[in-house]
């Protein structure tokens, strides 16, 4: 039995520093693709299509990725609960690397016709399975390394990684787009950070080499033969749950990264440049304040801020809206910075939140499927749901913003089911029986 009551600081700040690292590679490889679909995946793989069903067809296969991610959650939870956390940053690391560099190498239909989107399908569905495995298995081996007055603090910063790997994704993407001409950015401009993706996924694993396995798996003597069959058991109301509570985040944050980059520069006539540089700059906040969100999670619970971020979303859905329909930088960034507060208001502390709600033998299942049924419910949809309402508004897409309304009022609901965790002396090996996660036991 290893001794894991405390965690010496600078052990915690190599394994939150590689955490964060890998999962801002992995969604860096998930980001460029949402990115290149609101950009040039439509004409170039769509172009049959009118504009606006080449960016839903486009907007499509980036959906794929998140029905692909509770799968990749079942996959590599199973992998995480029985053999450790660590195997399964390994592998599904090389997974999303490797169809990510595909991607920027897939012809175009012009080239091979109807194989192209088919395969871009495939590659996508590769990208989603990686990246679903990922997200359980960094925030585990941090929160289970982490002292428990400390846990939000610590695996916050994996939820660092998104934005961060959004922002390496969308910069080169900027560059690209400032310094080559329409049609370089289309013939080839597009495909480069793809393509880079291969030296990141290297840089990640050298990271994660050294990483040991988590205390909180090491001390489980009884490994769940099948998680995923016990969580289904055993804990099907919290999965469903602590899906319904994710969606808004997920909603919220692609509303803003993905849709109203394709609204921005379809229907306002934004340039490309102005609109990234607005998201990117909500997201860059939303990055820093992370951390500090997470400490007010330790201090005053989980629950509290993430009721808090919902319903401020809920409020501010509609004004965001309006405010991205003016067009104006200044008013466009204002909008989509309430919005990424919001977000991270509640997505500071999920990382040590969902973890405390699961027992250990299947906590790896547990979290990363209820993590990732919510990215289907709010990150596949949504891109998909306000292209198509934004197509039959007027000059200010009020559906949009009731649509986002109203998934924020549902997770609202979600998470006022689900009970407070803090504080929990350990999170290693906790009888079930004293668990929060047995108040909301199906």
């Amino acid at each position: 039995m290893h001794d894991v009551r405390t965690a010496r600081a600078p052990s915690m700040v190599r394994l939150a520093a590689a955490s964060l690292a890998g999962t801002a590679i992995e969604f860096y490889d998930f980001f460029v693709y949402g990115t290149a679909a609101a950009l040039v995946l439509g004409p170039l793989f769509f172009p049959t299509f009118s504009p606006v069903a080449g960016t839903l067809a486009a907007f499509g296969t980036f959906g794929v990725g998140f029905v692909a991610r509770p799968l990749g959650a079942m996959l590599f939870g199973h992998i995480g609960d029985r053999r450790g956390r660590r195997p399964v940053l390994v592998v599904s690391l090389l997974l999303t690397g490797a169809s990510t560099v595909a991607v920027g190498c897939v012809p175009t239909y012009e080239s091979i016709g109807t194989a192209a989107p088919v395969l871009l399908l495939v590659l996508r569905f590769l990208q989603g399975l990686g990246l679903g495995g990922e997200w359980g298995g960094a925030v585990l081996l941090t929160a289970e390394h982490a002292p428990a007055e400390r846990r939000a603090l610590w695996s916050s910063f994996p939820q660092i990684g998104p934005a961060v790997g959004f922002l390496l994704a969308n910069g080169v993407m900027l560059a690209l787009s400032a310094s080559l001409t329409e049609a370089q950015f289309a013939s080839w401009g597009w495909r480069v950070p793809f393509w880079a993706a291969g030296v990141l996924a290297v840089a990640g694993l050298w990271l994660r080499s050294s990483l040991t396995e988590s205390p909180g798996f090491l001390e489980i003597d009884d490994h769940a033969r099948v998680p995923l069959a016990e969580v289904v058991r055993d804990h099907w109301r919290l999965v469903l749950l602590t899906a319904g509570a994710l969606t808004v985040g997920y909603a919220v944050f692609y509303a803003v990264t993905t849709w109203s980059l394709a609204y921005g520069t379809e229907r306002l006539g934004a340039s490309r440049t102005v609109m990234l540089a607005c998201i990117m700059a909500a997201v860059v906040v939303k990055g820093a304040l992370t951390p500090v969100m997470a400490l007010l999670g330790d201090r005053y619970g989980r629950r509290p801020l993430c009721l808090t971020g919902c319903a401020v979303a809920a409020l501010w859905m509609c004004p965001m809206v309006a405010l991205l329909s003016t067009g104006e930088p200044l008013l466009m960034f204002l909008g989509f910075l309430v919005a990424m507060i919001a977000f991270v208001t509640m997505f500071a502390v999920i990382g040590a939140y969902l973890p405390e709600l699961y027992e250990p033998r299947v906590r790896c299942t547990g979290a990363a499927v209820g993590y990732n049924l919510g990215g289907v419910l709010g990150g596949a949809l949504t891109p998909i749901v306000a292209t198509a309402l934004a197509g039959h508004g007027g000059r200010i897409p009020w559906g949009v913003g009731a649509y986002l309304t109203g998934i924020a009022l549902f997770s609202l609901g979600c998470f006022a089911l689900l009970p407070e965790t803090r504080p929990v002396p350990r999170l290693a090996a906790v009888p079930a029986t004293e668990r929060p996660a047995a108040v909301v036991r199906g």
